[in-house]
């Protein structure tokens, strides 16, 4: 997939297959990315990847807040 280079800006593709770059990927979303982009994330793969992922840490807190809400 081409991603947007809002989001990153040193790849032209990614594979969303390749765990590694699907982490990856999906951290530049939590951190870069805006609403419509978050909303297209998988929500149960989020809460459970969170702690590998690796955020700024004021990113983090925002993530750890919402899914402790939502409990």
């Amino acid at each position: 997939m081409q991603p947007k280079r809002y989001i990153v800006w040193s790849k032209n593709e990614i594979d969303l297959k390749d765990p590694w770059q699907r982490k990856w990927y999906i951290k530049q979303i939590l951190t870069y990315g805006r609403a419509e982009d978050i909303s297209q994330l998988n929500w149960k793969e989020v809460r459970l990847l969170l702690f590998e992922l690796d955020l700024p840490e004021d990113v983090r807190m925002l993530w750890e807040s919402y899914f402790n809400a939502k409990k």
